[in-house]
């Protein structure tokens, strides 16, 4: 069992009560940003969490971080609103406090922290989907500038980002090492947005396809160095998964505690309908996955900051607290019976929210051939 300290304790009840005003559900039938929902975490200082003090961030360690973020999942009702800060949180805040120079630090991250920047990354495209070794996007090295041609698909913020980390192919046969990352300013000279696309789900953070014609991009602005993208990936992805995975895990908790409370509460046949077993087992499938997926994660985030490897680990626990999560999704709208049907309850929300988490970071079926192939098989 994880004990927290006090500090850690009183950072997570401050998210606590930020998300009583976080509360209000997302609108199931648009695609626009929630501009006040976004002032309001701002204020609240979570974008800032894991970065250094002197450039605004609050400085706090992984499981912190991870922490806090718990309680933004279990508070905060608007799914799509703590997916796009975890997107700008780990997609582009820790790139460049990991691996930028200081001058890009100082340009971004003071920005970034405080939530007048919303980040974004560019990794997937229309043909190769989640294959980022088969990218087609290129930055070709032109003086003191690299120039973009390609596209992006599926780019979480893409509709509202200020700034986006884009992946791009530096040398055509260079394999993992022809990647370079590549801060983009949404209003560099040709770079265009597409329009935002209509999700199952996670209506409140804006998904757009992003175009590169002949945009000119500061040679300085290579992340981590020229061909060194696909190792900043995937350092990039393991923070992604586990913070964007924890407030996935608040979430659960959330659906886990309001399907108790109502267990206990709706009566049937002249009983509390928990008391029968078909409502009870479900319950308790739900604790079960919750807990394994929470320990999972935070024990994963401890053997990463003391520098082991995790691939396998990274992967388990994408796969499993994605799949937890739609089962909990569920689940929920069984015990909720006819009412967990009703878009009134926001059952049905929570579960086109969850079934996003089985896609995006990866898919199931990749984590599956990922943890296979490290299994040696």
């Amino acid at each position: 069992m994880r004990t927290w300290n006090d500090d850690q304790l009183a950072l997570r009840e401050g998210m606590e009560r930020w998300c009583r005003d976080l509360a209000a559900p997302e609108d199931g039938a648009g695609t626009g940003f929630p501009w006040d929902a976004w002032k309001l975490i701002r204020s609240s200082g979570v974008l800032g969490l894991p970065f250094d003090p002197a450039r605004g961030g609050a400085g706090l360690d992984l499981l912190t971080t991870m922490f806090v973020l718990e309680a933004l999942g279990e508070g905060c009702r608007d799914g799509g609103l703590s997916f796009s800060v975890a997107t700008t949180l780990c997609s582009t805040g820790v790139p460049l406090e990991h691996f930028g120079t200081d001058q890009q630090k100082d340009r971004y991250l003071p920005r970034l922290c405080s939530g007048e920047l919303i980040g974004a990354h560019a990794i997937s495209e229309p043909d190769t989907g989640s294959d980022a070794l088969s990218m087609r996007t290129t930055a070709v090295r032109d003086g003191d500038h690299f120039v973009l041609n390609g596209s992006k698909s599926f780019v979480t913020n893409g509709p509202v980002a200020d700034v986006v980390v884009v992946y791009a192919r530096t040398r055509p046969e260079g394999g993992p090492l022809g990647i370079t990352a590549l801060l983009v300013d949404t209003d560099t000279p040709g770079f265009s947005t597409g329009r935002p696309l209509r999700k199952m789900g996670l209506h409140s953070s804006p998904m757009s396809e992003l175009y590169f014609d002949d945009c000119r991009v500061p040679a300085d602005r290579a992340v981590g160095g020229v061909g060194r993208g696909y190792l900043l990936l995937e350092h990039v992805m393991k923070w992604e998964i586990l913070c964007s995975f924890i407030i996935n895990v608040g979430e659960m908790q959330h659906r886990f505690e309001r399907c108790r409370a109502y267990a206990r509460t709706r009566t049937q046949f002249g009983r509390p309908i928990g008391s029968y077993q078909a409502v009870s087992h479900k319950l308790v499938d739900m604790r079960i996955r919750l807990e394994t997926a929470r320990r999972w994660l935070y024990d994963t985030a401890e053997r990463l900051v003391a520098g082991q490897d995790v691939t396998m680990d990274v992967a388990i626990g994408k796969l499993l607290t994605s799949e937890a999560n739609v089962a909990s999704g569920l689940a929920a709208i069984q015990v909720f019976g006819g009412n967990g049907y009703m878009s009134e309850y926001g059952l049905d929300r929570d579960l086109a929210n969850a079934v996003g988490s089985t896609l995006y970071s990866g898919t199931t079926e990749i984590q599956y051939n990922r943890i296979s192939s490290l299994l040696g098989l």
